[in-house]
């Protein structure tokens, strides 16, 4: 009797660089927000590609966290933020894209300076600096840095207010002296209020304070709670139903003349705890080879590898989570556009040697390297 062998499983295919979608940068990214909106007010300077329907005054309310797809699962809970879905991107009902990652220095970056990561430099959570070859968090700006050496670019708040264009930010008192908001959100006035409902009254006051007006609003805490106790609890519910109220007590004081702009800096979703959907890279030997230092956050990795290491920790990666993540070597992350169309010279060695970002609903954690992001339930 002949013996026939068990067919042996196929191995994953590695997913293709090519197939991860690309941030709409130049006509529906995060980026293109702001240019769109002062184009309307009459300044021209920036390429604006993203059309607006022009507005005198203008507020952009962003709501940390809270991305295009939470909203769309949670209709009960933000009834007023829904029924605005049909009016996006001008009447389009399509999301605004982040740029990658999507997290939020990198966006709040894009937002301020109406630029691609590949231009303002903010690539990731964390990542090397060239210079010294540390590891740059670019959200707490630790080791320090100096700011406009990083981000050289003017703020479309500073481009306003030169213009003419009465222009504030309202936000938390906190972040007024941050290297983040210097670089990113500066330009014009600063107005520091604690809670919520201030910032809406104050930032409702601040549009009806010139004739043409640029007014910026920030709301964090949807995004705190889902990153301690995750988008399916009811502490992140209970902020989405609060800031919800705000964004409508908002738009009801509105002065003439004026739009109102709300937005996100990137979505979120909780990740199970357990081995199949969190890899410790601290405890991975496959995924340590070769790798000098672990950058970007869990679901948009940027790995740096020793000198001539770079192929084999591209090999590695792909064939241990390139089946549920887009791994691709810096030079094929930047072919393809995921940093925008263009990658200035300063950020190149920003940027991993590998990039991996996830496609499953999974992480790459490091509970040494980083143990209190590695016990988020949000990602």
């Amino acid at each position: 009797m002949a013996h026939t062998a068990a067919p042996a499983w196929p191995e994953p295919e590695p997913l293709d660089p090519l197939t991860a979608p690309v941030p709409r940068y130049g006509s529906g990214s995060l980026a293109d927000l702001l240019p769109a909106i002062v184009a309307g007010q009459g300044l021209t300077d920036l390429s604006a590609q993203m059309e607006l329907a022009p507005a005198d005054r203008a507020c952009v309310f962003l709501i940390d966290g809270l991305g295009w797809e939470l909203l769309r699962a949670h209709p009960d809970e933000a009834p007023f933020l829904t029924s605005l879905l049909g009016t996006s991107c001008n009447g389009s009902g399509r999301p605004l894209t982040a740029g990658f990652p999507a997290t939020t220095a990198t966006s709040l970056a894009s937002v301020g300076t109406g630029l691609p990561p590949g231009a303002h430099g903010l690539p990731g959570y964390t990542c090397e600096n060239p210079d010294t070859g540390a590891l740059m968090n670019q959200l707490r700006w630790q080791p320090w840095t100096d700011p406009h050496a990083w981000q050289p670019y003017p703020t479309v708040f500073q481009l306003a207010d030169a213009a003419g264009i009465h222009t504030c930010q309202v936000s938390a008192p906190h972040f007024q002296q941050t290297p983040l908001t210097k670089i990113a959100l500066s330009g014009g006035t600063f107005h520091g209020r604690l809670s919520g409902e201030d910032r809406m009254d104050l930032a409702a006051e601040q549009l009806a304070a010139g004739d043409r007006a640029l007014v910026y609003t920030y709301y964090a805490e949807v995004d705190g709670n889902g990153h301690r106790y995750g988008v399916d609890s009811d502490a992140w519910r209970g902020q989405l139903m609060y800031v919800d109220r705000l964004a409508q007590r908002l738009a009801e004081q509105l002065p003439p003349r004026s739009a109102l702009y709300i937005t996100a800096d990137h979505g979120m979703i909780d990740i199970p705890f357990g081995p199949d959907s969190r890899i410790d890279f601290d405890e991975d030997w496959e995924l340590r080879a070769g790798v000098r230092l672990l950058g970007g956050e869990g679901r948009a990795r940027h790995v740096y590898a020793h000198q001539g290491a770079a192929a084999d920790v591209l090999a590695v990666w792909r064939e241990v989570v390139g089946d549920q993540m887009w791994v691709a070597s810096r030079e094929e992350a930047i072919a393809a556009g995921w940093f925008g169309p263009h990658v200035d010279d300063r950020v190149r060695g920003r940027i991993g040697d590998v990039v991996a970002a996830a496609h499953a609903d999974m992480v790459i954690i490091a509970t040494e390297r980083e143990p209190r992001e590695s016990e988020m339930v949000g990602m």
